[in-house]
Parts: structure tokens; sequence; C-alpha cells
């Protein structure tokens, strides 16, 4: 640890609780994080692209009506 970073004042598992019930961290590259403000909008995205993909023909059945 470095000198200069101060736990003094920090509390020992005060999250530990929330990350054991299911946390699922995703490090973004800076160019997709710039367009997105918040957890919130990257959620909203997520879900919209999830819909797009589930409603769309799956390349399997593409090819077998093909």
């Amino acid at each position: 640890m470095r000198a200069e970073y101060d736990f003094s004042k920090g509390v020992r598992g005060q999250t530990a609780r929330r990350f054991a019930q299911g946390s699922n961290f995703v490090l973004l590259d800076a160019d997709v994080a710039k367009v997105f403000p918040d957890a919130a909008s990257v959620n909203h995205a997520l879900r919209a692209l999830a819909r797009i993909a589930k409603a769309a023909p799956s390349a399997r059945r593409r090819r077998k009506s093909a």
C-alpha cells in the first residue's frame, strides 16, 4: 500500500453483504463508457438489445427455411 492511502476511517465488510447477494461487475472500454452516463442507461440499452436479439430470427432457423 502506498503511504498516501488512508484507510483509518474505513469500515471492514461494509459492502460485503450486498456483494454476497450477487453482483456483476463489467469494465467498459473508455469509448463505450462515454456514451453511457450511468448504470441505468447501460441497463436500458442492454435490455433493448436483448429484446431485439430475441425477436430476430436465429441463424439456425434461417438456414432451415432457406
